[in-house]
């Protein structure tokens, strides 16, 4: 590879990095709260559902799977705080029932 072409490559990298970091999302995952598998209360989502769930053919099925089983098994419990859902937690109810979820599993919005 010519110098020419090697210093072009670098400026290329180096200038793709921060604009993928810009165009970037957060993670948006779903806090199964995996160290309570039978939880007594469910805890506020803290961040709004990312592309893995949001994303259609591009979503990660195991992860719309497992929100889906948590939602449909522990949707009706109080939160652990005794506040009503954030709004937060609304956006991810409100995707469970627009990916086919019994809205009867999830508590109404308060």
């Amino acid at each position: 590879m010519t110098t020419r072409r090697a210093q072009l490559l670098c400026l290329l990298l180096l200038a793709a990095a921060p604009l993928t970091a810009c165009g970037a999302e957060p993670n948006g995952s779903f806090d199964v709260q995996p160290g309570t598998p039978s939880p007594s209360c469910i805890e506020h989502q803290s961040q709004d559902p990312g592309a893995k769930y949001t994303g259609k053919e591009n979503s990660d099925p195991r992860a719309v799977l497992e929100m889906m089983r948590f939602y449909t098994a522990n949707g009706t419990r109080t939160y652990c705080d005794g506040k009503p859902p954030t709004d937060t937690d609304r956006r991810w109810t409100e995707l469970y029932a627009e990916l086919g979820g019994d809205r009867s599993r999830v508590s109404p919005p308060k």
